[in-house]
């Protein structure tokens, strides 16, 4: 089976306006809501590729409540820690010319909530995939990632973390099966810009040298670039035309990969779904059906 994580969920409300002033009263042309966070935008995502997968986290509230009831109306069953205070965080995003985004803090999560995911997770057999994907809310230790990769090592769980600075550098002595920073990301890390491929590439064998089995860095125009466990590096272009919303792009990247690699066990195969996947989100309004992801494949 595959479990996702995410730490702190959202209900992200997108308003959209013709011009946005501050100080008055301003009126959308239209709205949009959707589940939001990086874990859950991975189970949406391999939902519409055909893979199962289990949502894991914390929700509070009756916004958790309703990402509850929302992700189990897609079919996609949930396993989340219900919260005994506070609510699942709203995020607002106004999209006018240029888009501003107001995100919320989100509940605090106790000591006793965090050892109830430690519990679910210790559940987890041999052959199952674990993805841990976005930041820590402030409520929990910021070694999280590592504490939960230390625990389950050893067990033949395959690990995917999308995670930025030493959030991501402090599980790679765990071996995690992909990991995949963007080039900003990578270039935080690597303490040097990255402008070209071979760049990014020998930055990518850095980090592969310390432990990581494969590394996917997505590129943005510039597409994506994967370094496998048999040190080849592929590349891919980036697919869909003028990007609408980068917003899951690339959690879609790392469905799409996933669901690749489980479909076929090829690196190539996973690296062009995972780029159709992303491609696929960056040109919708949400996140991206099978059928756009399957049409950017054959293109």
């Amino acid at each position: 089976m595959i479990y996702t994580v995410t730490f702190n969920p959202a209900v992200d409300y997108v308003v959209h306006l013709e011009e946005f002033e501050p100080g008055t009263t301003n009126r959308s042309v239209s709205e949009e809501v959707y589940w939001g966070g990086k874990g859950i935008n991975v189970s949406v995502v391999l939902k519409n590729l055909g893979f199962e997968s289990i949502p894991l986290g914390f929700i509070a509230g009756f916004t958790g409540s309703a990402i509850e009831e929302g992700l189990q109306k897609q079919g996609i069953r949930t396993d989340f820690i219900r919260l005994e205070s506070g609510i699942t965080r709203i995020n607002l995003k106004i999209k006018t010319v240029r888009e501003t985004e107001i995100n919320a803090q989100g509940p605090d999560i106790s000591k006793q909530a965090a050892n109830a995911l430690y519990e679910k997770l210790g559940a987890l057999q041999t052959g199952d995939t674990l993805v841990l994907a976005g930041s820590i809310p402030s409520s929990l230790p910021s070694d999280m990632y590592e504490n939960i990769l230390k625990r389950l090592s050893g067990k033949g769980i395959r690990f995917l973390v999308d995670a930025t600075g030493d959030l991501l550098v402090n599980v790679l002595k765990y071996h995690p099966f992909l990991i995949k920073p963007n080039r900003r990301e990578l270039e935080d890390i690597c303490g040097r810009p990255l402008p070209t491929a071979d760049e990014v590439a020998a930055a990518a064998r850095e980090l592969q040298a310390q432990g990581a089995v494969n590394v996917l860095v997505s590129l943005g125009k510039d597409g994506a670039l994967l370094l496998n466990e048999h040190g080849e590096v592929l590349t891919a272009e980036a697919l869909g035309g003028k990007p609408v919303n980068t917003v899951g792009a690339g959690d879609s990247m790392v469905a799409g990969f996933l669901a690749g690699y489980l479909e076929r066990g090829d690196y190539e195969y996973a690296l062009r779904l995972g780029s159709a996947a992303g491609g696929a989100t960056a040109c919708s309004k949400g996140l991206a059906s099978r059928e756009d992801i399957l049409r950017l494949l054959q293109e």
